[in-house]
């Protein structure tokens, strides 16, 4: 058959195919800005709540009070929301108000400060001593973890960074494959081990491979361990440990879900017993009408939070802006 042996002649010699283009990435800067709408659900909450008893007029007892609720019910915790009906007190005690405009401005300072405004939001992702910064993810599962991971290297990639992957959640087969597809979508490698394998020996893989090549960082995403479950927590302390041997570990981000409230406080104390958490990210910030979670988290773990996650979209991780976040929070 002649034809079908000159049809399958030239596939000899085509040439290997071309490398999958990499995806365009929108750029990460201000990001939260063009994302406010997805926040409405918050601004209901907190901004109209506390507007309409702020323009009221008269603050009494009775509506100080109403403004100390409306902030506990949106998640903001004692600690912050004690800083801000106080920071509030002293605002209108010095200047008075005689408009809507007036309380919202004097609302928005006491936020933006007790969003701890002068906290260090930067990724850490620059190399140092020819070898590549190191940012471990961590949290439970299905706070969006791996999705996360993949998301992130998105934002770096964006910035010009060379990064590299390792995928040591090796208890779900399925988180392997998730942030191999991500990484191929912006054209970063990822490290692998077989299913089961040890997360320590895999991370430290990863982060030889990214020293070998010369990548400016490498994300380690790891298994989603359970609060509860001691030796995974161990387990975590002792990625952290061998990573440690053959470079730093500059980041340690605990993915949190910001739609489980308090309980994301609970596992993230925990968390932070086991390994210097450096930062939080947010996840499903667009899915809560609680956006004072954010200042919980920070005024609780003592770290900033970084990122935020407002949405399915593959570029809807923005970097944390106070300033931004408290607009998005009153509606203005």
């Amino acid at each position: 058959d002649a034809a079908a042996e000159s049809a399958g002649e030239p596939a000899a010699e085509t040439a290997p195919e071309p490398a999958e283009p990499r995806e365009e990435i929108a750029p990460a800067v201000g990001r939260l800005g063009r994302m406010r709408g997805r926040l409405s659900r918050s601004q209901n909450a907190i901004g109209q709540g506390l507007m309409g008893i702020l323009s009221a007029g008269d603050l009494d007892d009775d509506a100080w009070e109403e403004i100390e609720d409306t902030l506990i019910m949106a998640d903001l915790g004692t600690k912050s929301t004690l800083k801000v009906t106080e920071s509030l007190r002293e605002k209108i005690a010095e200047r008075g108000v005689s408009s809507e405009d007036e309380a919202r401005a004097m609302l928005r300072e006491a936020l933006i400060e007790a969003g701890h405004v002068e906290m260090d939001r930067s990724i850490k992702a620059m190399p140092h001593d020819g070898k590549p910064a190191v940012v471990m993810v961590v949290g439970v599962n299905g706070t969006g973890k791996t999705t996360t991971t993949g998301k992130l290297a998105r934002v770096l990639v964006s910035l010009g960074k060379k990064v590299l992957l390792g995928a040591a959640d090796t208890f779900r087969a399925a988180a392997a494959d998730q942030l191999e597809t991500w990484g191929k979508r912006v054209g970063a490698e990822t490290v692998r081990g077989n299913e089961g394998a040890d997360p320590a020996s895999v991370a430290f893989d990863a982060v030889a491979a990214g020293v070998e090549n010369q990548v400016d960082v490498v994300l380690v995403d790891t298994a989603g361990r359970l609060h509860t479950s001691t030796d995974l927590m161990d387990q975590l302390g002792k990625v952290k440990r061998v990573v440690e041997k053959k470079s730093q570990v500059d980041e340690v981000l605990l993915v949190i879900d910001a739609t489980v409230g308090q309980n994301g406080l609970v596992q993230a104390r925990i968390f932070r017993e086991v390994v210097d958490i450096t930062g939080v990210v947010l996840t499903k910030l667009d899915g809560t009408a609680k956006g004072g979670i954010v200042f919980q988290v920070q005024e609780e773990l003592g770290v900033p939070v970084k990122l935020v996650g407002l949405g399915e979209g593959a570029d809807d991780l923005a970097p944390f802006e106070v300033e931004s976040f408290v607009d998005a929070l009153l509606g203005s």
